[in-house]
C-alpha cells in the first residue's frame, strides 16, 4: 500500500497523515526545526515508498526532516514512537487506532517457535526458563535475527511484569526483563562455544573480533527487548504521552550546568561544527560590512559618465581593525562546563580576532593563554586549565572581588581601546566584597566589556548573586546557558 495525497473528502490514507501531523508535531516540541515546506516535503516523499518497508520510510523522513546530524537522536526516538507498530507483523495503518495489535504477539512468538521446542506444547509460552535460555543461547550464536525478535517479545511478556494504564517508566520493565534473562554470563559462554567450535586455537586478533560480533548481537537483543517495551507502552499510553515521557533536548539546548555525562559528551560533539559555522558566518560577516558615510568626491568623479548626473552613489566603506578579546572566565563548581564550552568556542574562532587571551579564577587568577598556543586539541588545553592553572587562594570558594583585583593590578594596562572583554560567571560571590569599581575602570579602557551568566535570569540578584551590581558596568549581561544562546551572543560580539 502507498500513502496518497490528502483529500477533502475522508480517504483509507488518513490515518497515516494524522499520524505524520503528529509526528511532525513532536518533532517540532523535541526542538527540531521543521517548516512547512518541509514537512510537505515528506509528506511527497512517503508517497514513492512502500511503507511495509520501515527503514525506507524512516530514511524518507529523515532526509527530508533532518537538516543537523546532532538531531538525528531526537528524530529516531520520536519516529519510534510514532511508528513503533512498524514491521512485516504490522499494518502501518492500524498504528494509533483504538484497537491493541500487541495482543497477538504471543501467537507469533509461538509460530516463530513452532519445532524448536523440546516439549509438549509446540509453542514459546510452553517452554521452561531453561529452554528459554537455551534457544537465546543459539539465536546468539547463530546471529538469528527473527528468532532473537521473537525471543526479545516473549522475554518482555514472561518477565516484565507490564499492567495496564500502571505509570510505570519502561527502564523499569527493561530491568525486570535484562535480570530474569541473567545475560551477565552469556558473553564469556558464547566465547567459550566458539573456541570449542574453531578447528584450531583462536588468535588474539580473531578472539577479539569475536568477541565484537557476540557484544553486538546482545546488543541488538537489548534493543529490541526496548523496541518492544515500548511498543506496548505507546499502544497502552498513545503516542503523544510516550513522546512527551521520552523528550529530551537537543545538544544545543543542554543546560551546561545540568547537563549528564551522555548530554556532555553530545555537547562536546555538537560545539565542533558550530565553531566551523560561526567561523564563516561571522568572517562573511566582516567582508560584507553595512557600507559607511557617502563619498562625495568619488560620487562626483563618477557622475562624469552620466553627464554630471550623480546617479550613482558612492560610500567609503569602513575597515574595520579585528578586536582583542580577553575572557576572564570563572571555573568553580558547576560553572566550570560553561566555561570550559565557552573556551572551546572562542579560540576555535579565534581568527576572528587579532589577539586572544585567556583568564581563569575561583579565588585566585590566572593567566592560561599559552595552554591554548600550538595545540590541536583544545579539550587537552581546557584539561591543562581545570588541573594547572593557579587559581585558589585561601579557601577555593568564588571571590571575585580579590579575582578582578589580581586582574586589574597584573594585566589592567594591558585593556585598551580595541579590548574587549568577556567576564563569564555567575557572579555568586559569597558575600564577599565586590570590588566592582575594577571593572568600571575595566569598562572606561576597553572597547566593550560583556557578562555571560549561565543561571536562569529569575536567578540573578537573588542569594549572594551580585551581578546587577556588575552589570552596570558592561555593555550588556547575557543570559547563556545552552550551545544556542551562546552561538546567538558570538555572533553579536564581532
Amino acid at each position: 500500500m502507498t500513502a496518497t495525497a490528502p483529500t477533502a473528502e475522508p480517504s483509507a490514507d488518513q490515518p497515516l497523515l494524522d499520524l505524520l501531523s503528529g509526528f511532525i508535531s513532536e518533532l517540532r516540541n523535541a526542538g527540531l526545526p521543521v517548516s512547512l515546506t518541509e514537512n510537505l516535503d515528506a509528506m511527497e516523499a512517503v508517497t514513492h515508498i512502500p511503507l511495509e518497508d520501515r527503514e525506507a520510510f524512516k530514511s524518507a523522513l529523515g532526509a527530508t526532516l533532518v537538516k543537523n546530524h546532532a538531531h538525528w537522536r531526537a528524530f529516531e526516538v520520536v519516529f519510534e514512537v510514532y511508528f513503533s507498530l512498524r514491521g512485516p507483523e504490522y499494518s502501518i495503518m492500524d498504528a494509533g487506532q483504538s484497537g491493541d495489535p500487541i495482543a497477538d504477539d504471543a501467537d507469533e512468538a509461538d509460530m516463530a517457535g513452532d519445532g524448536q521446542t523440546g516439549g509438549g506444547g509446540g509453542g514459546m509460552s510452553a517452554l521452561t526458563p531453561e529452554q528459554l535460555a537455551e534457544m537465546l543461547f543459539k539465536a546468539l550464536m547463530n546471529g538469528d535475527d527473527a528468532m532473537l525478535r521473537a525471543l526479545a517479545r516473549q522475554a518482555v511478556m514472561r518477565f516484565a511484569g507490564m499492567e495496564p494504564g500502571r505509570p510505570v517508566g519502561g527502564t523499569y520493565y527493561l530491568y525486570r526483563t535484562l535480570r530474569n534473562l541473567d545475560l551477565d554470563g552469556m558473553l564469556d559462554r558464547l566465547m567459550e562455544a566458539a573456541r570449542d567450535e574453531a578447528p584450531n586455537e583462536l588468535t588474539r586478533l580473531e578472539e577479539h573480533l569475536e568477541r565484537d560480533e557476540f557484544q553486538d548481537r546482545l546488543d541488538r537483543l537489548k534493543q529490541e527487548i526496548e523496541a518492544e517495551i515500548r511498543r506496548r507502552l505507546v499502544a497502552d499510553r498513545g503516542a503523544e504521552a510516550m513522546a512527551k515521557t521520552l523528550r529530551k533536548p537537543l545538544p544545543e539546548d543542554v543546560d551546561f550546568m545540568h547537563a549528564s555525562r551522555e548530554e556532555l559528551a553530545n555537547l562536546r560533539k555538537a560545539i565542533y561544527p558550530l565553531t566551523r559555522k560561526l567561523a564563516v558566518r561571522l568572517a562573511r560577516k566582516r567582508r560584507h560590512g553595512r557600507k559607511g558615510p557617502l563619498d562625495f568626491r568619488s560620487t562626483m568623479r563618477h557622475s562624469l559618465s552620466y553627464g554630471g548626473v550623480p546617479a550613482e552613489p558612492k560610500f567609503r566603506f569602513p575597515r574595520p581593525a579585528k578586536p582583542e578579546i580577553m575572557v576572564v572566565a570563572d571555573i568553580s563548581g558547576s560553572v566550570a562546563a560553561f566555561a570550559r564550552f565557552t573556551l572551546h568556542l572562542v579560540y576555535a574562532i579565534s581568527s576572528q580576532f587579532s589577539k586572544v587571551r585567556s583568564f581563569v579564577f575561583i579565588d585566585g587568577l590566572d593567566e592560561v593563554t599559552g595552554f591554548f598556543e600550538g595545540v590541536e586539541d583544545i579539550g587537552e588545553a581546557v584539561h591543562r586549565v581545570n588541573t594547572e592553572a593557579d587559581v585558589v587562594w585561601v579557601d577555593g570558594h568564588s571571590d571575585y572581588g580579590h579575582a578582578f583585583g589580581v586582574f586589574w593590578e597584573k594585566y589592567g594596562k594591558d585593556v585598551g581601546p580595541k579590548t574587549t572583554v568577556l567576564v563569564l560567571g555567575d557572579a555568586r560571590n559569597n558575600y564577599h566584597a565586590s570590588q566592582s569599581w575594577i571593572l568600571k575602570e575595566v569598562q572606561h579602557r576597553a572597547r566593550k566589556v560583556f557578562w555571560l551568566n549561565p543561571e536562569p535570569k529569575a536567578y540573578w540578584d537573588t542569594g549572594d548573586s551580585i551581578v546587577g551590581e556588575y552589570g552596570t558596568w558592561c555593555e550588556s549581561v547575557h543570559e547563556v546557558r545552552n550551545l544556542r544562546q551562546l552561538e546567538g551572543f558570538v555572533e553579536k560580539l564581532v
